[in-house]
């Protein structure tokens, strides 16, 4: 019954479009008949991109069917791999019936998709003369369209020496690979993947095996190898993939922490974190704060000092559809207030992708405003200090951007080159990732790239980076080492000089002074930390002294808390001792997102505490301690109880000091490495 009335609406519509073409649907095969159902519903409910494929087999076997010309060619609006098609399709509608209402616009759109713009012009005045009342909403995407046409003129007309290269297999396959994501120095891609090897197969809307179905996102990673090139990617991995749709929308300039897209039905859609430890990532855990909302926030990019995220959000109170926004770290680890990016970059129609460089000076984004050639167009700002404003959107130009959607553009850290994804004709699939050369025409980032391994006896070891900038009480940043790796890599901004202090437990900081006061260009530094074990700890323990002395000596004030003879009498210390102003506590986790973190297990050796240094949400228990010893000895019971990596922290005149600084100043026993 439902069949029937399908067909006799269809064919009722199709007669109105068509006096003398009339589709035969009654003689079509059963497994016909149920595609063309099933291909309109999509079609009704704006899915053309599904629907494609099932009119196109339809028409294959049925080529002289206008309808399915029709709608065939409509759905291949909505792909950038069937623009061609869908004119050639919309033109032989056309030529056969020019009365088909509707169809000048349409006709216009795919002349637009192809470049011919002065075409779109010349059907969108046929159009506006054979429709004597057109509505305001319609009308405003004909104004829309006819701007899209002049200003890809004007931008096809002058292309900018801008080199765009497919980077081929092993990444781009038959299926669609699309958003990538790269760590500053282009050794890891992340992207988002859909195609036969997503997990779950083809689904439906319900998670459910479906022939008629489709591939759900995957997110898949892939590292640079010694010939410069790409290795075989593969999936990220189970803490992060399902068979529901996962995609990756941001990287870290370090490559350690990866925002994630998630939509689980009660919202529009929320941004998520995973870190990286080792080789694994973390199960991506919802960021908090005023960043996610009721509304749709779908892509973001963290600037180099992982304390501003810059954001595309649907959320009230905006310029129009989607705005760019930005949100500051917290010293609690959530994210502030949002901060729409106000109106010189956020317009009436939507804004998305946003990317700020390392430098933190430049802003890179997606706009389908009146200064697009069409769909997203990706553009550029500059913040000025000076002004504290940043200037006016420049469009990226062409070949960069097409008549269709450009968009999810990232650079590297040199701006030397920038990755995007696109369906360009000649493609290996439905989408594929592109590297641009140069990444910023006519613009050049002027920072440091620092990088390095910190090893311990020439092991990789998780070292801590802390990074501060001359003349500025607070810190810029800090980060950890890649704990499996020992690698490190961090982007330092021109204009300052920083003090660079590589830490490990047990060992004598080491301190890099990095002086960029002067750079006007990119650099990439390599400064690799090797700390040593190597002497025994009476002979450590000695060189101490006598540096420590030989510092008191030249300058007092450097070890204002150090005396001779406290240095002589560190080897008489029992771990017993008493000392005004210093306590101990035992650390049992450190998290910039807290609110997940499980102390279950341990909850009965004594009251926890979370203590906020650096947005860094610090857990301890038990209180305080009074000496070292007493301290070791809740330690001791809390790693027993499954808390391995529990370690003893001190703190000294309200002052988080680390064990060996006070060996060093001889007020505690050197402690056994």
């Amino acid at each position: 019954m439902k069949r029937s009335i399908l067909i006799i609406i269809l064919l009722s519509f199709v007669t109105s479009l068509y006096s003398q073409d009339k589709m035969k649907v009654s003689k079509w095969r059963k497994t016909e008949r149920d595609s063309m159902e099933n291909a309109q519903h999509l079609f009704d409910e704006g899915n053309y991109v599904m629907a494609l494929p099932m009119y196109d087999a339809l028409l294959h076997n049925h080529p002289k069917e206008l309808y399915l010309k029709y709608v065939t060619g409509l759905c291949g609006l909505y792909r950038s791999d069937k623009h061609d098609d869908a004119l050639r399709l919309l033109s032989e509608v056309y030529e056969k019936n020019k009365k088909t209402a509707e169809i000048e616009l349409d006709l216009a759109k795919a002349n637009h998709l192809n470049y011919k713009f002065d075409e779109a012009l010349a059907l969108l005045e046929l159009y506006k003369k054979k429709v004597k009342k057109i509505e305001a909403k319609k009308q405003e995407q004909i104004d829309l369209l006819l701007h899209y046409c002049d200003i890809g003129k004007k931008l096809v007309a002058h292309p900018l020496p801008a080199k765009l290269t497919n980077i081929g297999g092993p990444i781009n396959t038959e299926a669609s690979e699309y958003v990538p994501v790269i760590s500053s120095d282009e050794s890891v891609m992340i992207y988002t993947y859909r195609g036969k090897k997503s997990i779950g197969g083809l689904q439906n809307v319900y998670n459910q095996p479906d022939p008629y179905g489709f591939y759900y996102e995957d997110v898949y990673i892939s590292y640079r190898d010694s010939t410069d090139n790409f290795s075989e990617p593969k999936d990220i991995g189970p803490t992060i993939n399902s068979s529901s749709n996962d995609a990756a929308v941001a990287l870290s300039s370090d490559g350690q922490k990866l925002f994630i897209y998630k939509d689980d039905g009660t919202n529009g859609g929320d941004l998520y974190l995973s870190l990286l430890s080792g080789r694994d990532w973390s199960i991506p855990e919802r960021l908090i704060g005023d960043v996610n909302s009721p509304s749709w926030e779908g892509s973001c990019s963290l600037s180099a000092d992982g304390k501003t995220l810059y954001f595309s959000s649907e959320r009230k109170g905006g310029f129009g559809g989607k705005d760019i926004y930005k949100s500051i770290l917290q010293a609690d680890g959530s994210w502030g207030s949002a901060i729409n990016m106000g109106e010189k970059i956020n317009t009436a129609y939507d804004e998305d992708g946003p990317f700020i460089h390392p430098d933190g000076r430049i802003l890179v984004y997606s706009s389908k405003g009146k200064s697009s050639m069409g769909g997203y167009d990706i553009f550029r700002t500059v913040y000025n200090p000076a002004d504290s404003a940043w200037t006016i959107p420049e469009n990226m130009g062409y070949p960069i951007n097409s008549p269709d959607d450009d968009i999810y553009y990232v650079l590297t850290a040199s701006g030397e080159y920038g990755y995007y994804s696109s369906g360009k004709d000649g493609g290996s699939g439905l989408q594929d990732i592109y590297r641009v050369y140069p990444g910023l025409v006519g613009l050049s980032p002027y920072l440091a790239l620092l990088k390095g391994t910190i090893t311990l006896d020439n092991v990789p070891v998780e070292g801590k980076v802390s990074i501060d900038i001359e003349g500025r009480t607070e810190n810029y940043t800090f980060l950890n080492s890649n704990v499996a790796t020992g690698k490190y890599l961090v982007n330092l901004p021109g204009g300052s000089k920083y003090n660079v202090t590589f830490k490990y437990e047990g060992q004598q900081d080491q301190v890099r002074t990095i002086d960029l006061t002067t750079i006007k260009a990119y650099e990439e530094r390599i400064v690799d930390i090797n700390f040593s074990t190597t002497k025994a700890d009476t002979i450590k323990d000695v060189a101490v002294k006598s540096n420590a002395i030989k510092d008191l000596k030249a300058d007092p004030s450097k070890l204002p808390d150090v005396n001779e003879n406290d240095l002589n009498q560190n080897k008489n210390k029992t771990g017993n001792e008493t000392t005004t102003g210093l306590i101990f506590k035992v650390q049992i986790a450190a998290y910039t997102m807290p609110e997940n973190y499980d102390y279950s297990k341990i909850k009965h050796l004594g009251k926890v505490d979370k203590n906020v240094i650096d947005g860094i949400a610090r857990f301890t228990i038990g209180g305080e301690f009074n000496s070292l010893n007493e301290a070791n000895t809740h330690c001791a019971k809390v790693r027993a109880a499954g808390q391995s990596d529990a370690f003893v922290t001190a703190i000294y005149n309200g002052k988080r000091v680390y064990l060996e600084e006070l060996e060093k100043q001889g007020i505690i026993p050197v402690q056994p490495k």
